[in-house]
């Protein structure tokens, strides 16, 4: 499964987050820049990152919200990769150096209501929680991932699958 880095975000803290022009270094904090405004929920080695499919952000729109790269809180927006295949364990590598470890499930929190309270129930299905892998929608708001090779990022690096269990 191999698809591409469509965007990399970062912020001061909260949303939306902004695209970084150029290369930005990925360490084992996540994006270099970046903070999250809540580190009860947000941040921390396993949620270092968030990564959030094109496709989703699409489908947003085409449904009358207003988002785009970022506004959802995602350090990596992503195209061609099939979420619904998703899972904590999976690595991927970014670029030539960067690896992640997808490790769990965003949980939207109600900042996203910036963008109408129904976006929720749109990005997460909550079976899913309960570990439930016949979900019929797995909605596809995100995936938090740990840093498990530090690289340097840019935006049209390749993203491929290259192990499904840690």
């Amino acid at each position: 499964m191999t698809g591409i880095l469509l965007q990399i975000n970062r912020s001061p803290g909260g949303l939306p987050k902004r695209p970084v022009a150029g290369p930005v270094m990925l360490t084992r904090e996540g994006i270099d820049g970046d903070r999250q405004r809540n580190l009860k929920y947000h941040g921390g080695p396993d949620k270092a990152v968030l990564m959030v499919a094109a496709e989703k952000l699409d489908q947003l729109q085409a449904d009358g919200f207003e988002v785009i790269g970022g506004s959802l809180g995602e350090n990596l927006t992503v195209r061609g990769l099939d979420t619904a295949r998703w899972r904590s364990g999976q690595r991927y590598r970014i670029g030539e150096d960067a690896v992640i470890e997808l490790t769990t499930l965003r949980v939207p929190c109600s900042n996203l209501h910036v963008y109408q309270p129904a976006i929720k129930a749109e990005l997460y299905d909550a079976r899913c929680k309960a570990g439930n892998p016949e979900t019929p929608k797995w909605a596809g708001g995100g995936f938090y991932a740990r840093v498990i090779h530090e690289g340097l990022l840019i935006a049209g690096a390749p993203v491929s699958l290259v192990s499904e269990m840690a």
